[in-house]
């Protein structure tokens, strides 16, 4: 497995310090995880260490809670929740995770279906319900069973903390969604703590607070191909961007990826795009959050055709998205452009 090829966090100073010995030290408090199966860093700027640590430790606390509980395939509540819709009876969940499937519900629909949290069957199916890949189809005939089950979030009846299933084939997955989730209640936990400025970074989903010093967070774009950026967007207080790509949970049989991201379409992992960049600001800030609409918007846009991608983020509210297609040609709407900085004779590799 390759790791994460999007926003990695430009630090041109700490940089500079490594390789030159020649930078003064900015007042910056670091914390890495590892968790929802992916790397988590975290940047704290201009606040006391001890505020700094206390609120970096709540922040991966949240963390940890939030990744046991929705775990897709170990012991969770989620689990717990298939078990009782698979079984045709009503399950009784957290107010939190009754309001984050609303919220799943009403993007499915803004979506047309693209965005599809009820698919963890076939998640299960391609191999992706595990830390590990083994490089192979699954077979045909189990999807074509799976497929005429047409699962969809949309299913689902959610009264207060009470959740039935018109359809017992729905499994539902929150990996679309769950670490936007997180950036958000991250955002929240440190403010709560007195801490303004910070970078939360869950596996290239990225929620910026305040500023470092007198300059705005930047965050670097890179292609799923390459280790080098093509270039980086300053992110605004309470801004977040979300990726959705083939380039971390991923296998390759007989010359062909196959990514996690399942279209709902085929039930089969998509294949029309090899990355996807939203950047969301202040029109979806009460709308369940930046940080769980970067991770949530950007799914529909990376299933959705080359003709359609900009159609289907209109829909979402979505005004800033960057898309990379599967031969590599970069488009990206005119608000993006405007935010985007290429970087000087970057390559666009194939």
């Amino acid at each position: 497995m390759t790791r994460s090829t999007l926003a990695r966090i430009l630090l041109p100073c700490l940089f500079l310090a490594v390789l030159l010995g020649a930078c003064t030290p900015e007042p910056l408090f670091r914390r890495e995880a590892y968790l929802f199966g992916t790397r988590i860093e975290l940047l704290i700027h201009a606040a006391p260490s001890a505020r700094a640590d206390a609120g970096a430790r709540a922040v991966l606390a949240e963390f940890e809670r939030l990744h046991r509980e929705w775990h897709a395939w170990e012991p969770s509540a989620l689990t717990a929740l298939n078990a009782t819709l698979r079984a045709r009876q009503t399950a009784t969940v957290s107010t939190e995770l009754a309001q984050l499937l609303s919220t799943s519900i009403e993007i499915s629909r803004q979506s047309d279906g693209l965005f599809e949290p009820a698919l963890g069957a076939f998640v299960a199916a391609w191999g992706f319900h595990t830390n590990h890949f083994t490089p192979r189809r699954p077979d045909p005939t189990l999807i074509r069973q799976l497929r005429s089950g047409r699962p969809r979030i949309t299913d689902l009846e959610i009264d207060g903390n009470h959740v039935r299933s018109r359809n017992p084939s729905v499994q539902v997955d929150l990996g679309g969604i769950a670490k936007g989730y997180a950036l958000d209640r991250a955002a929240a936990i440190l403010r709560a703590t007195g801490i303004d400025n910070a970078l939360i970074n869950i596996g290239g989903n990225i929620l910026a607070l305040g500023r470092r010093g007198e300059r705005a967070w930047r965050v670097g774009i890179q292609h799923p191909r390459s280790s080098e950026p093509l270039g980086s967007v300053e992110l605004q207080d309470g801004e977040a961007i979300g990726t959705s790509g083939d380039s971390q949970r991923y296998f390759e049989l007989g010359g062909r990826r196959y990514g996690h991201i399942i279209d709902p379409r085929t039930g089969e992992p998509a294949q029309g795009a090899m990355q996807v960049t939203v950047l969301i600001g202040s029109e979806h800030a009460t709308d369940g959050g930046t940080g769980l609409w970067s991770d949530a918007a950007s799914k529909p846009l990376f299933l959705a055709s080359t003709e359609q991608w900009k159609d289907v983020a209109a829909r979402l509210q979505v005004t800033r998205a960057l898309r990379i297609d599967a031969s590599s040609r970069l488009e990206m709407t005119s608000a993006m452009a405007a935010r985007f900085r290429p970087v000087e004779n970057a390559t666009m590799p194939r």
